[in-house]
């Protein structure tokens, strides 16, 4: 027989072999609806590749605990044993970890039949394509159980292998993808006068849209502006006539973004009624702040105990558990990774982690099932 631990593990390494990319995750939900109910569950689809799992233990209320489940199309090169099965994808952000942990906890459950609050255990579809925990919400399942409260976790390289990680307040960033084609006019390039060059707009408003951080924005409210990719023009001596440039916005406060959006957007009629060109322009926000209740935030430093350390500052990271947020109080927290030999950022095609940290967070669960007081 195995033992708790010894689970956990095998989940991991098994997880770790199957990754697929958001909404097409079908081995692994049926990898977790085969291991459920060999637990004795009986897992309830939500979305085509998600599961609920509602555990009644007569309560007016619910807590929830969320596991995202999707891989990432990244070329594994850990050379580990129990590498990626599916080539040019991997688990490079720890979800598989996130999986074998929350299977952990609804073996752990099974030691008791009662607890506080009802539980619902959420493995989510989606995370790294942003729309999984909206899609989830949409399906009615925070109402349909009552739940009051949401907590979830995330494997981190940055912190110390083993130790739980957290703050109150902001933890992570909101962050909106930014997409801007300016439209010019074609010249020969001795005739420049006769054309509108789409290269030199651009490079006008990248130059005035890092202004926005270091002018408009206030330096106590942490932003990110960054520009990853740009191409325009064809040939040397022909002016542009278009230019596209795309990067991302990154802050802990919707205020701070929606201003820095404004700003691009007056930026940009400003070129289009001076230069005579046509700017298209898209920055929405795709995951709001991680901004963890500062009530429930208490009861898990506490219940973390010694494992426990706390984050000065959050992380520009971003992460669609915010959108649960919206809806209930909740708390997010890193489970740290970091080891001499184990030391690869998240994203990456070295990522990897010792599994056995895991029961690490399958306890914290436990003990959030066991002693949360919502405080109704």
């Amino acid at each position: 027989m195995e033992t708790l631990e010894e689970s956990v593990c095998r989940w991991r390494k098994e997880l770790h072999q199957i990754p697929e990319i958001g909404f097409h995750e079908k081995k692994t939900v049926h990898y977790l609806e085969h291991e459920l109910k060999e637990m004795g569950y009986h897992p309830e689809y939500i979305l085509e590749t998600g599961l609920c799992i509602f555990l009644d233990y007569g309560k007016n209320a619910s807590i929830a605990f969320r596991s995202d489940i999707d891989g990432l199309k990244i070329k594994e090169e850990t050379h580990c044993a129990f590498a990626s099965h599916h080539d040019g994808y991997m688990h490079a952000c720890g979800h598989d970890g996130h999986m074998a942990a929350l299977l952990g906890l609804a073996k752990k459950l099974k030691e008791n039949n009662d607890y506080p609050y009802n539980i619902v255990l959420i493995f989510q579809p989606g995370e790294e394509v942003c729309d999984g925990a909206k899609k989830v919400i949409e399906t009615g399942i925070f109402e349909k159980y009552c739940i009051k409260a949401i907590f979830g976790m995330h494997m981190f390289p940055d912190v110390e292998e083993g130790m739980i990680a957290c703050r109150k307040g902001p933890l992570m960033a909101e962050s909106g993808e930014l997409d801007v084609t300016v439209h010019g006019k074609s010249a020969h390039a001795g005739k420049y006068h006769e054309g509108i060059d789409s290269i030199v707009i651009a490079s006008q408003l990248i130059s005035n849209y890092q202004s926005i951080i270091s002018r408009m924005v206030s330096p106590m409210e942490p932003a990110v502006l960054n520009i990853g990719y740009i191409q325009g023009g064809t040939v040397r001596n022909i002016v542009g006539s278009q230019t596209v440039f795309n990067g991302t916005v990154r802050t802990y406060s919707e205020a701070v973004f929606d201003r820095i959006v404004k700003a691009m957007e007056g930026f940009n009629k400003g070129c289009e009624e001076s230069y005579g060109c046509k700017i298209d322009f898209m920055c929405h926000p795709f995951n709001p702040p991680v901004l963890n209740d500062a009530y429930l935030y208490n009861q898990v430093k506490t219940l973390a105990g010694n494992d426990y350390i706390e984050l000065e500052e959050p992380v520009m990271l971003a992460e669609d558990f915010s959108h649960y947020q919206k809806v209930v109080p909740g708390v997010f927290f890193y489970l740290g990774t970091r080891t001499h030999e184990f030391n690869s950022g998240l994203h990456t095609a070295s990522f990897q982690f010792n599994e056995k940290i895991l029961i690490k967070a399958v306890d914290l669960y436990y003990k959030i099932a066991t002693f949360l007081d919502l405080g109704e």
